[in-house]
């Protein structure tokens, strides 16, 4: 059995992964608040995750991998855009989770096994609830219910604080009826217009964190193999899940392994709104980078380490997979992948040193076996590829243009032959002469619309 070995945010060690069950390893990973569009940074850890189930699936068996993603559709930011716009809540997030899918299916990643939306878990949220206050790590204050940090001796060990030491540190809500001003709400009351279920503390909706827990131990247990998520929600996100999770079912571990993936900066800043370099992954996809160069680019730092988007590592990308898609056309893969990019992967899921051993593969020509390996981390797949070929109409102009610099020369006449050429270059379409003809492909930057000019141009 191939040795995976991933770096536990709980121990703070990298260890060796050995599933509770191999015959169903179960991964859980916090989905999106439906509210708005996936900004670029929400892509991370949808992509880090893809790959290790694709590499979990390739140890265990692709039917011996459970993979929950959930969908958060009960939160006040999705409040606040319905009051906003005026549309119905339900509206809204039907609307957003159709634009999410579609965004994370143009990056490659394949769909969760269940992906559970927080609504249609308010029952199992209530229970847990009404657990935890049996056993007294909740208690009840002015219509709230709240989880008693103090109760759980563990609580800090994932982020490595004391209580103590967040109440000095952070910016903590500070209500009246809060015991400690650590603990946080597990359910709260809905006023006029915001959405409600009824439960033993009155008419009300769950808090954030609740949701997570009960989800989890609905589809995979009070135990289960790994959990994960971007740094920012390691505290209070997944803490405060942790401690909810293990005094509601103290007989289990809730989850054996954290996974976080670091943050994303764009051009070597912080992405931020103020700064005018916030975007979402359909802003890049509208602009014309294609979802596979996004997924190269993303996976080409490992996960432990800030990612840095710019616009040069998106052009070195798109040259890249413009190569190697054109060195394995009509090219089928092999059974397996390269060992050299398993072992990448399963030393701490390494994409950086998988996309090297990969390049290594390419060199060498090993067509068959690199493309098994690259398509086992997401790329090169056939259904990926459309971004990476000429339509029927560039080829037809790409073809009349090639006929008329041919005329050109015959007449010589060098200098309109000598634009087409250079038009060319400007399209982003890269032409070499051989024995049998000229042979033509797309570069890294081809504009359709440079092209449509060139030919109105020159073709006729």
């Amino acid at each position: 059995m191939v040795d995976i070995r991933l770096t536990n945010t709980r121990t703070r060690k990298k260890e060796s992964f050995q599933p509770l069950d191999a015959r169903n390893v179960r991964l859980y990973l916090c989905g999106p608040t439906v509210y708005d569009r996936a900004h670029l940074g929400n892509a991370r850890p949808v992509l880090v995750f893809d790959v290790l189930v694709r590499l979990l699936r390739h140890v265990y068996g692709e039917s011996h991998v459970t993979y929950v993603r959930n969908f958060t559709d009960v939160d006040d930011k999705i409040n606040a855009r319905a009051a906003q716009s005026g549309r119905d809540i339900r509206d809204i997030t039907e609307e957003t989770i159709g634009w999410y899918h579609a965004d994370m299916d143009a990056l490659g990643a394949d769909r969760p096994d269940h992906e559970p939306r927080a609504t249609d878990y308010i029952t199992q949220m209530i229970a847990m609830i009404e657990n935890l206050i049996t056993r007294r790590h909740a208690y009840v204050a002015e219509g709230h219910v709240l989880f008693d940090v103090r109760s759980y001796g563990e609580y800090g060990r994932l982020s490595g604080r004391t209580v103590d030491d967040m109440i000095a540190g952070a910016r903590v809500e500070v209500a009246p009826f809060k015991r400690d001003p650590m603990d946080f709400v597990l359910w709260k009351p809905s006023g006029e217009g915001q959405p409600g279920w009824d439960s033993p503390w009155g008419n009300g909706r769950p808090g954030w964190h609740i949701e997570c827990s009960a989800m989890a131990a609905a589809l995979l247990g009070p135990s289960f193999d790994i959990h994960g998520g971007g740094m920012d929600l390691q505290f209070p996100h997944h803490e405060n899940e942790v401690a909810q999770s293990c005094c509601a079912h103290p007989d289990g571990e809730f989850a054996r392994f954290w996974l976080h993936n670091e943050m994303l900066q764009v051009e070597g800043k912080k992405m931020s709104k103020s700064l005018g370099n916030f975007f979402t992954v359909r802003d890049l996809l509208d602009k014309g980078v294609p979802g596979e160069v996004i997924r190269f680019v993303m996976l080409s730092t490992h996960y432990r380490k800030p990612m840095d988007w710019t616009e040069a590592k998106a052009a070195d990308a798109e040259a890249v997979l413009r190569r190697w898609r054109g060195l394995v056309a009509g090219i089928e893969p092999a059974t397996s992948p390269a060992p050299a990019v398993i072992d990448a992967l399963r030393d701490d899921l390494n994409t950086a040193g998988a996309i090297a051993a990969l390049h290594d593969l390419a060199n060498r020509e090993d067509l068959p076996v690199f493309l098994a390996s690259a398509q086992m981390m997401g790329l090169m797949l056939p259904e990926m590829g459309s971004w990476a070929e000429a339509g029927d109409d560039a080829a037809a102009m790409i073809e009349a243009l090639l006929t008329a610099r041919a005329d050109a020369r015959k007449s010589r006449d060098f200098a309109r032959a000598d634009a087409i050429r250079d038009g060319f270059a400007a399209a982003g379409v890269e032409v070499k002469d051989t024995a049998q003809g000229a042979e033509w492909s797309l570069a890294a930057g081809f504009d359709e619309e440079r092209l449509a000019e060139l030919a109105r141009a020159y073709s006729a």
